[in-house]
């Protein structure tokens, strides 16, 4: 990203001025801390509609950073985004519903934030300048693979399957299309599954953990059989940097973590590194539209960035539970929604 004075508000006499959507969530809290540890002159605003999965206490750590600021909004407001970008250089979108159960509940909200929201994203990039744009999306756009196929590339056909997937499907497209179109310097990263610290307990690995240190037991879809391939969400971050730093405008990169599994052996992993047996597991219904198995190559990223996965799955787990371990009220309040009361009044 080329340095450049900054005369709006924020941003340093060198650094760079960026726009976060989604900051306040898992992947894009994570982001945002590497970014301003990684890059101490840029700027961040960060912008989110702090739904019930974005959590401000995620970034408190870093909430007087002179170089950090909080907005509340959302990214379908078109005024307030359109205002929020000047002298903004990079817009790097997080902002997405992606729970796939809630999903198939309803995909109003899905289509509204996933697709209607990067719309508007795009429209104000074009306008103000062409602003370097990245847009975070997922492996689930690809479909699922056999037991016995190869992983996914930058060039696999779009199949999703489930109407979460779907929407970041369209919103994928999207991105390309105003490459096409306008010219727009865009890039896009689709990743496999994430886990780590700051994870909202609603997904498999953090519901796990949380579960077993509440002596709870834990949900295994259908037998168990579907296969994850899983990325330490610093493997991630890491990634869409070496991206922005590095990528080719207009390309797509695949970041994978190396570590395909299946449910089952997953589970069983989290319960010996957390000393507990199988009497845990309960089996429940298998959820519509459930796909068998994904993976990622992450060829082209290594090839042209260096980039690949540092933290194995054995590795990653073990810090994930040490972190949940020692954050308990961090996941006490979220699962009891009593972190929301950390919230400025008239924010929540």
């Amino acid at each position: 990203m080329p340095e450049k004075n900054m005369s709006a508000k924020g941003g340093s006499a060198s650094g760079g001025k960026l726009l976060i959507t989604g900051g306040a969530g898992f992947i894009g809290s994570n982001f945002i801390r590497y970014w301003l540890n990684k890059y101490p002159e840029d700027f961040i605003i960060n912008l989110d509609k702090l739904t019930y999965a974005g959590n401000l206490e995620s970034l408190k750590d870093i909430e007087k950073n002179p170089n950090y600021e909080f907005v509340q909004g959302d990214i379908c407001d078109f005024e307030l985004v359109n205002d929020l970008v000047d002298g903004v250089d990079l817009i790097v979108n997080f902002a997405a519903e992606t729970h796939v159960d809630r999903s198939v509940m309803s995909s109003k909200d899905f289509i509204r934030t996933n697709v209607e929201g990067t719309m508007v994203l795009l429209d104000v990039a074009k306008n103000n300048g062409g602003i370097r744009f990245h847009h975070v999306s997922t492996d689930e756009v690809f479909g699922d693979l056999s037991l016995d196929g190869a992983a996914f590339t930058e060039k696999s056909s779009y199949n999703p399957r489930n109407p979460y997937s779907a929407s970041k499907a369209a919103s994928d497209h999207l991105v390309r299309a105003y490459y096409h179109t306008h010219g727009l310097p865009i890039s896009i990263s689709n990743c496999s599954n994430n886990y780590g610290p700051y994870h909202f307990p609603e997904k498999i690995i953090p519901l796990f953990i949380t579960n077993l240190l509440e002596n709870k037991k834990v949900p295994v879809y259908g037998e168990g059989k579907n296969i994850r391939d899983w990325i330490y969400v610093m493997d991630h971050v890491r990634g869409i940097d070496f991206i922005i730093k590095k990528g080719k405008i207009g390309q797509t990169y695949c970041l994978g973590g190396n570590s395909e599994i299946t449910n089952i052996e997953l589970t069983k992993k989290i319960l010996k590194l957390m000393g507990k047996g199988e009497e845990m597991i309960e089996f429940v219904k298998d959820r519509p539209g459930h796909d068998l198995r994904y993976a990622m190559d992450y060829t082209k990223a290594k090839n042209e960035l260096d980039w690949e996965p540092q933290v194995n799955l054995e590795q990653g787990l073990k810090q994930t539970i040490d972190w949940f371990k020692n954050n308990q009220a961090w996941w006490q309040r979220v699962k009891s929604g009593e972190y929301r009361e950390y919230y400025p009044k008239g924010m929540a």
